[in-house]
């Protein structure tokens, strides 16, 4: 195999696994989105629900009149814009991922980093969509990753600090010098390479938490194959 027969073989891989993230991303965000909508949908009908049967209970004890059905009307319109214009959930603030629950920081970060991808360049936007996949496959492993474990606090500080912090320092940058060269790169480059040793890191947690539970399982298994075989129970 030739040298441009290799960079052609990685170019397609790095182009296959592009397309299975972005397969992945969307998939996660029209599930997202089909579960706010039918979240939204139902607070609504509760709400309306409520507001009409507290009109009809005041309306047997008193006749509303033309004033009362008015301000039944304007309580409806005012329920359904309020539930269907404000967040379901409360804004993610990065200073606050420090503090969140580890089995809980992979999605709040994603969701975080969903509320600064426009901001991004395109480059930035991929690698992105990229570290959302993998803090996707982290989070199993980070629900049942002990806090006082010292790979706990490696994870904290890559996805709940540097991530953070590197994006902030990029957007502080103003936006006519984000395509300026300063020592050599311009502030777009940094923020690429960045994402590229944080989207690196990630998989390499992921890839030793993992370790751990492969070594794990095999010895448990060792110690029921010994224990039963002992116990004459291995046939």
């Amino acid at each position: 195999m030739t040298d441009v027969d290799r960079q052609i073989a990685r170019s397609t891989e790095y182009l296959d696994r592009t397309r299975e993230r972005s397969k992945s991303l969307s998939a996660r965000r029209r599930k997202r989105q089909g579960t706010e909508i039918i979240t939204r949908l139902t607070r609504i009908g509760f709400a309306l629900f409520a507001i009409l049967m507290s009109a009809m209970v005041l309306g047997w004890f008193a006749p509303l009149g033309i004033g009362g059905a008015m301000l039944v009307m304007a309580a409806l319109i005012a329920a359904t814009l309020i539930l269907a214009i404000f967040p379901l959930t409360p804004e993610v603030k990065p200073e606050a991922l420090v503090q969140v629950p580890l089995k809980h920081l992979s999605l709040k970060t994603e969701q975080w980093l969903e509320t600064q991808r426009p901001a991004l360049p395109a480059p930035a936007q991929t690698l992105v969509d990229g570290i959302g996949v993998r803090l996707e496959g982290l989070a199993p492993q980070l629900a049942t990753l002990n806090e006082a474990e010292p790979a706990a606090a490696e994870v904290r500080k890559l996805v709940g600090e540097q991530l953070p912090e590197l994006l902030k320092g990029y957007a502080r940058v103003p936006v006519a010098l984000r395509g300026v060269e300063r020592n050599g790169k311009t502030p777009d480059a940094q923020l690429a390479d960045g994402l590229k040793v944080i989207d690196e890191q990630i998989a390499g947690m992921s890839a030793q938490l993992a370790e751990g539970d492969l070594n794990l399982l095999a010895t448990r298994g060792r110690y029921l194959e010994i224990k039963y075989r002992e116990d004459g129970l291995g046939g």
